[in-house]
């Protein structure tokens, strides 16, 4: 299980986004600029974006990106699985197979993990992160 930086970079970006967007549709060269991000790896991952409607584009001067929704309908989870970041632990990818086609002894401790991981990234929004709270106290973990 890793997150890569494609996944952190699709947050970070949107976050910028969510953040800047009442001044008008934000760039990729303005998130770049801001973020410290290539602009092309942004164009990688707003293509992902986009095609998952997370994001909606206008072309020309004046153009740029805006969040499709409220930034408080848009969880964490919607972001990383569009731009394909798999968050899975288990080997196995969860097919029970993880040993000679046999379930290995700690299948079930990775499961949970990964029920926990999108249990917490799903009930993470956009919004909550921008407005500082303690996502771990919100997200009740079951």
């Amino acid at each position: 299980m890793k997150l890569t930086s494609k996944g952190r970079y699709a947050v970070t970006a949107m976050l910028d986004i969510a953040l800047n967007q009442s001044k008008g549709p934000i760039t990729l060269a303005m998130i770049s600029e801001r973020q410290d991000i290539s602009l092309s790896y942004l164009e990688q991952i707003f293509a992902k974006l986009k095609k998952a409607d997370l994001v909606l584009s206008a072309r020309g001067p004046g153009g740029g990106y805006r969040l499709s929704r409220d930034a408080g309908e848009i969880t964490v989870s919607q972001v990383i699985s569009a731009v394909n970041e798999d968050l899975e632990p288990r080997r196995c990818r969860g097919q029970s197979n993880c040993q000679n086609g046999m379930q290995c002894l700690s299948h079930e401790l990775w499961a949970d993990l990964s029920d926990m991981i999108q249990g917490f990234l799903s009930g993470v929004t956009l919004q909550q992160i921008i407005d500082g709270r303690s996502v771990a106290k919100e997200v009740q973990l079951a």
